[in-house]
């Protein structure tokens, strides 16, 4: 009997050990759920109570359609090793995805369909961590996402839908190809261009939706095994080819309507039925077959009868007809709804207050990737207001920058230059906002610091990145700058021109490269590209030494400091100090600079001084051109001119500063390699 008592003993002290462990599993998730919703209206803890200290730990998060509002603390759900589904779609949740999320070992679906996320959509950088994911689903349709990242990784997707997206106008990335496992995939509606090759190895794809993009290329050459597809939509592109009339008949007429110019072998009926289709017969084609008619009987008008082929293409046409008309009607409703949202985007009468919790009162410090750290010297952080210049309605506080961007955390870190960290955020208002503290402003006073800001708030130039707004955080001075997807000139002066800018579209700004310019290879259109770079750059500097009574300094320009918008358009940031000579520095500093960025750009090397000593050598032994990106002059027509804007670069990083050119100087020198007859000062 009293081993009996102590075997029953033994085993409720196990029992009750693993539902301890169980229990502690459970514990630490729900803490992390919380912390990872805390700033979500709408949330409800109660959603993951668990009364069953034996339940596992949290493996699923459903909250579709749930009216979730605010930001989510990605990097906590990343601490949540056990989730395999997380779904969140039909929300107004906001903000961006932090990359963390997507390295979840267990995760296998992730849907964020239809709710107000936007900026960089996050995914991990191609050989950036080698791992093994999961991932088998992935909707983020119906977003404001301006870039995709990367999903090379996720070689067991098959299911993957970026459709209506706001994505910069770009190619479709290379990596796609690795998608192998594939099966559905919608890319409708994303302001894509140039071709489709990326996709023409997803062997198992079975239903393909690229609608309403900018695509060229040809069809079905560029595209995956159409046998084995079950839906095509290629409507509204820019495609060429020939199209088989068993395809129209496969995937219906809607499926191809104005998706470019296509020739038909087999047959001229879908071209007579729609011409929206812009089908054309083939030039070998043989006219269509008419049969002998037979007249038995003399003087006999033969019977009228419905040629089968007329009444097949009726048989089609009326329903097309239908179909068509509900669809016009439809998208017209939807773009009616997307316009009036637009004009109403920017009509902020009072700000999207998002609830944040405060462990404790101020000092607020903050820890970067270096291991360096910044300190908001105060109690509460609705203290420090935050002023915007082109929202002065908007009403921000040093509290909305710390939602907005979860504690300035470090998945929120674009950068770090210089101890100067960048953080990237989405403020109330959908205001997409890149944060710079400026390390090197702390000894500055309050007043000084508004002095300062509001005089550089206006300069007004297009070449120039103006600050957004500030706040004064205690000795703290942070400045918000637009966010540029793009990036700076450093991340991008390797792939030029990336992004395959449309020519045609030029003609309306500031780079004078008109429309009817005429282009006889790829790499002359990559030295315009980065002639029209380096116009925009001299712009901007030239400006800021002549538009003042005294010239404003930049005193620190760089590739990393060189903004591109989408259509690469270069805009000058970090100048807010430089007039007032906290940076140091003179113009004959900055013109200097100007010739180490000109050097990057036409070598394709880093500006160092070794590579600046190389270059003024070979130029001065007039052997320019062997330095030149061989990106550049192979198989160029332009070769001199690009030999000739290295020589102004030489100029300007003349060691003497009195013997280099004034920016003014500058950019004429290099207008005169493409002269415009509408010149813009």
């Amino acid at each position: 009997m009293n081993s009996l008592f102590k075997l029953i003993l033994i085993i409720t002290f196990f029992f009750v050990a693993d539902s301890t462990q169980t229990c502690s599993n459970k514990t630490a998730d729900q803490a992390l759920l919380s912390k990872a919703f805390a700033s979500v209206s709408g949330f409800n803890f109660s959603w993951f109570f668990f009364t069953n200290c034996s339940s596992l730990p949290i493996s699923e998060i459903k909250l579709p359609s749930r009216n979730l509002t605010g930001t989510i603390s990605w990097k906590f759900l990343a601490n949540m090793t056990q989730l395999q589904v997380i779904d969140l779609s039909n929300n107004s949740l906001a903000g961006s995805v932090s990359p963390v999320i997507w390295f979840l070992p267990n995760l296998v679906e992730i849907n964020l369909s239809n709710n107000r996320l936007g900026g960089v959509l996050g995914l991990p950088k191609l050989g950036m961590v080698k791992f093994n994911s999961s991932l088998r689903r992935i909707d983020v349709s119906f977003n404001r996402f301006k870039d995709i990242g990367r999903v090379s990784n996720f070689k067991n997707l098959t299911y993957l839908d970026f459709s209506h997206n706001s994505f910069r106008a770009v190619t479709l990335p290379f990596w796609f190809t690795n998608l192998t496992n594939l099966e559905y995939l919608d890319l409708s509606s994303c302001n894509f261009s140039g071709d489709v090759k990326a996709i023409s190895r997803l062997q198992f794809l079975k239903y393909l939706d690229v609608s309403d993009n900018g695509f060229t290329g040809n069809f079905p050459a560029d595209f995956p095994p159409l046998s084995n597809l079950k839906f095509l939509n290629v409507s509204s592109n820019n495609f060429s080819g020939e199209l088989d009339s068993k395809f129209v008949q496969k995937f219906g007429f809607s499926a191809f309507s104005h998706a470019g110019h296509f020739i038909t072998r087999n047959s001229t009926a879908a071209a007579t039925a729609r011409p929206d289709l812009h089908i054309k017969p083939h030039p070998g084609a043989s006219p269509p077959h008419k049969p002998p008619q037979k007249n038995t009987v003399k003087n006999r008008k033969p019977v009228k009868k419905v040629k089968p082929e007329k009444a097949l293409i009726l048989a089609i046409l009326l329903p097309s007809t239908l179909f068509l008309i509900l669809l016009s009607f439809f998208t017209y409703c939807l773009c009616k709804n997307r316009a009036t949202s637009k004009r109403t985007k920017w009509a902020i009468t009072k700000p999207i207050q998002i609830p944040f919790r405060l462990e404790k009162s101020g000092p607020f410090s903050f820890e970067t990737e270096s291991g360096s750290s910044w300190v908001a010297d105060l109690k509460e952080p609705t203290s420090a207001p935050v002023v915007m210049f082109e929202k002065p309605l908007l009403k921000l506080t040093f509290k909305d920058l710390i939602a907005s961007t979860s504690n300035f955390g470090k998945e929120y870190l674009l950068a770090e230059r210089k101890n100067v960290p960048l953080y990237r955020a989405v403020l109330p208002g959908d205001l997409h906002v890149v944060i710079k503290v400026l390390e090197n402003a702390r000894s500055l006073s309050h007043d000084e610091a508004v002095a300062i800001f509001e005089d550089i708030s206006k300069l007004k130039h297009p070449n120039l990145l103006p600050i957004s707004g500030y706040c004064i955080a205690g000795n703290e001075k942070l400045v918000l700058y637009e966010f540029m997807a793009n990036g700076d000139l450093h991340r991008w002066k390797h792939e030029l021109p990336t992004g395959a800018p449309n020519v045609e579209d030029w003609s309306n700004d500031t780079w004078e490269i008109r429309s009817g310019s005429h282009y006889t290879s790829p790499e002359e259109l990559e030295w315009r590209t980065r002639h029209r770079i380096a116009i925009g750059i001299a712009r901007g500097l030239a400006y800021l030494h002549n538009a003042r009574s005294k010239p404003v300094v930049h005193g620190n320009l760089a590739a990393s400091n060189i903004l591109l918008t989408d259509d690469l358009e270069p805009k000058i940031a970090g100048f807010s100090l430089g007039d007032k000579g906290r940076l140091g520095g003179s113009s004959e500093g900055d013109v200097y600079n100007f010739g180490v960025v000109l050097v990057e750009l036409l070598t394709g090397k880093l500006g160092s001084a070794d590579t600046v000593d190389w270059v003024r050598r070979l130029v001065k032994d007039g052997l320019g051109v062997n330095a030149l990106d061989s990106r550049l002059k192979l198989g160029g027509n332009s070769v001199g001119k690009m030999t000739e804007c290295l020589g102004v670069g030489y100029l300007c990083t003349a060691q003497a500063p009195g013997k280099r050119p004034t920016m003014q100087q500058v950019l004429g020198l290099l207008k005169d390699l493409h002269p415009s007859p509408l010149e813009l000062i």
